[in-house]
């Protein structure tokens, strides 16, 4: 399924689906990959444990974060498309960047668990038939449909790199 066939787009999540093309999800999903292997992992290393201004999260505290994200959406999806909830569970993401301890984990090994996550949330959307995708439940404030869960998945891995290449990279220029 396409993200065109979203619907209700949700609110508050529109912002991260919308960052996606307009593509079959499986294909969505390859791009994905694509952007893990051909990010700049080598400005993320150099970074250290820097942000761009107090109170941000460090490189590794982002890619964690998404790490995190990325198995909660998943596991709403689940809960969604077997018919096991329709009100998904809420989570508090400082308290899990907190301790979450990404600060003592190398780039290297938050990008290998990364891309093997994203490979495992490849298969279980693919896994998923169209009635499946399009079950939906409440999330925060929004309905939403297993495929807009997917879809917010990969706009939320772009949304996170944009903002490390905008705001923090250039802290490797001064």
């Amino acid at each position: 399924m396409k993200k065109s066939q979203i619907n209700p787009l949700p609110k508050y999540f529109d912002r991260y689906i919308n960052l996606i093309e307009d593509v079959e999800l499986d294909e969505a999903m390859g791009n994905s990959l694509g952007e893990l292997a051909n990010f700049d992992w080598d400005k993320c290393r150099q970074l250290g444990l820097n942000a761009y201004t107090l109170g941000k999260w460090a490189a590794p505290d982002i890619l964690q974060h998404l790490l995190d994200w990325e198995r909660i959406m998943t596991y709403r999806a689940l809960g969604f498309a077997r018919g096991a909830f329709n009100k998904a569970p809420g989570h508090d993401e400082n308290l899990l960047a907190k301790n979450a301890g990404a600060s003592v984990r190398s780039i290297a090994d938050l990008t290998a668990e990364m891309t093997a996550l994203r490979h495992s949330t490849r298969l279980f959307f693919g896994s998923l038939n169209d009635s499946q995708l399009q079950q939906s439940g409440i999330c925060w404030e929004s309905e939403m449909s297993a495929l807009a869960l997917a879809f917010t998945i990969l706009g939320h891995q772009r949304h996170h790199f944009v903002i490390l290449q905008e705001r923090y990279f250039p802290l490797l220029q001064s």
